[in-house]
């Protein structure tokens, strides 16, 4: 027996060797979600998969050398899919220890808040107490309809395939109230303009996201942990996260963060009132002058209404840095002590099982707890730099100034922006007229405004084959000096054009725009006599021209 065994192994072996037997190709690994789950994961214009989870998954398979597929779809029918095990892994699911009973769970890379959405004139529902004896929408067999059907509290779910049915619902009068994690509620009431939904109060409810796949899979799951530490500690998944999440996170800001947040709008619409007033004053006035006293008025006005915005900004920016650099100061202390105390809580969790924190089990809360403060440390940083924008903004002077070739400025700008210019663009073009008269500048403040336009000119690209153009040169007949700035990128839309320079407007809000660039830029072309224009076409390009006078002419 033994060597006919023998015998057939080495047959075996032989077939294989010769390619009568063929190996299989590696099994490809199809991960799960839902495809109306935006920013984390959903179907883009052209059905392809695509999101913050869908990204780091990409990211994951790179690093751990995995072939993968996706199926997205109505959150229930994945699921389904995954209890059969036609699909593998869940790439997106909240952790709860009923779950817990039939799948293994990694550790979590992001946490999810739901929150109660009404309509305006719904009456307000904060907590869930308040949502007792109400029907309330929530996605079928979703985290929060398994908390719903657990609680003791009488609140009837109502469940919908996807979180977005839910809300379409509410906003239509259907129901009253739904449950929706907020990005993607937030992101859905702003991309269809659900005007008549807002959010309630604080989350309800804060859940650990995370990967998952079926009890016995440990193989599977040891190598996507090991692929999630990876991307954390190269700093990957911190990537990832701000293109996808960035200013849109919710976040547990402080509740210093949020009294600074509150007085910031409320001054910005006392000044707005206080403008519309004034202005309408002014225009009774100017209607009795001649044609070139309005014009004049009207310039005075805008310079006016620019320096009381400077003013207050600049206390705003004031009243935000002082709690923000106690946040900047305390959180690091939070960490060293998190650090001391972690060695007393791991011998009390080893002497005595594990406890709650903050109600969520110490055995996931301790590689939770570091990831937390590290996104908070990154939200207050993210703060310091949009006040240091602010402070720009307010600054009136432009300190001092002397003799200054645009070209040597156009070229050192050039230089300081080429990492970000060869990430945009194969074709950067630069064109410096010979023997330009010098200009009366402050040559840092005039670098910083080329600076911004050479950025703005690499985010406005589709993609590298774009090309942008620095050029410079001198109109004689009116003494001007000029530096355009040349890109073929998507455009700007002409109802834009006029207020691109106006404070806090921005077409790049969800990638994290502040809309204080160019208004601080403008205003330090202003001082120094001269002007910046932009001319587009949508789908053409852009190009930004800045005008400097000029002084003698060199020889």
């Amino acid at each position: 027996m033994i060597r006919r065994g023998l015998f057939l192994f080495v047959c075996f072996a032989l077939l294989f060797a010769s390619g009568a037997v063929q190996a299989e190709p590696p099994k490809k690994i199809v991960f799960g979600g839902d495809a109306q789950y935006p920013p984390y994961e959903f179907l883009d214009e052209n059905g392809k998969p695509a999101g913050f989870t869908v990204e780091i998954t990409r990211a994951l398979a790179d690093i751990m050398g995995l072939e993968i597929e996706f199926r997205l779809g109505p959150w229930e029918e994945i699921m389904e899919a995954f209890k059969r095990g036609e699909v593998d892994v869940m790439q997106g699911i909240s952790y709860s220890d009923e779950r817990a009973k039939h799948f293994e769970f990694s550790q979590a890379y992001t946490l999810i808040h739901h929150s109660i959405f009404t309509r305006k004139e719904t009456l307000d529902a904060t907590t869930l107490a308040h949502l007792s004896g109400k029907e309330v929408l929530v996605q079928n067999n979703g985290i929060m309809h398994e908390t719903l059907r657990q609680s003791d509290l009488p609140i009837k779910p109502v469940p919908t395939p996807y979180q977005t049915d839910a809300l379409r619902l509410v906003a239509s009068g259907a129901n009253d109230y739904a449950i929706v994690a907020n990005l993607p509620g937030l992101y859905y009431i702003r991309e269809h303009q659900l005007t008549n939904i807002r959010k309630r109060g604080n989350p309800v409810a804060v859940q650990l996201y995370c990967y998952a796949t079926l009890k016995g899979n440990t193989e599977l799951m040891a190598q996507i942990s090991e692929g999630l530490a990876i991307l954390k500690k190269t700093g990957r998944l911190r990537e990832i996260h701000n293109r996808w999440l960035g200013v849109l996170d919710p976040g547990i800001p402080p509740r210093k963060m949020i009294i600074a947040a509150s007085f910031l709008f409320t001054l910005m619409v006392l000044v707005v009132i206080g403008n519309v007033i004034w202005s309408r004053t002014l225009k009774r006035e100017v209607a009795l002058r001649t044609k070139e006293l309005e014009t004049r008025q009207k310039q005075l006005l805008q310079a006016d209404k620019m320096a009381s915005l400077g003013f207050l900004v600049s206390g705003i920016a004031h009243e935000l840095n002082n709690p923000n650099g106690l946040l900047l100061l305390n959180i690091p202390l939070l960490v060293a002590a998190f650090k001391e105390m972690h060695p007393v809580l791991e011998k009390h969790f080893e002497d005595h099982g594990d406890f709650k924190v903050a109600g969520l089990p110490y055995s996931r809360m301790r590689g939770e707890i570091p990831l937390i403060l590290e996104e908070t440390n990154d939200a207050a940083r993210h703060i310091k730099t949009i006040v240091e924008d602010l402070r720009d903004f307010s600054r009136q002077s432009v300190d001092e100034m002397e003799e200054t070739d645009i070209n040597a400025i156009a070229t050192n700008a050039a230089r300081l922006v080429r990492t970000s210019m060869e990430k945009a663009t194969h074709n950067f073009h630069v064109k410096l007229e010979e023997g330009l008269p010098p200009v009366l500048a402050n040559a840092q403040r005039i670098e910083q405004v080329v600076i911004n336009l050479l950025l703005n000119a690499c985010q406005a690209l589709e993609d590298a084959n774009g090309a942008i153009h620095l050029i410079t040169g001198y109109q004689p007949q009116s003494r001007i000096v000029f530096l355009k700035v040349v890109d073929e990128g998507v455009g700007i839309e002409e109802e834009h054009l006029p207020h691109l320079t106006d404070p806090f407007f921005t077409t790049k809000r969800s990638v994290g725009g502040t809309g204080l660039g160019l208004s601080v830029s403008a205003g330090i072309v202003r001082n120094h006599k001269g002007n910046l224009t932009f001319d587009s076409r949508p789908g053409q390009g852009t190009t930004a021209t800045l005008q400097l006078p000029a002084l003698s002419r060199k020889a």
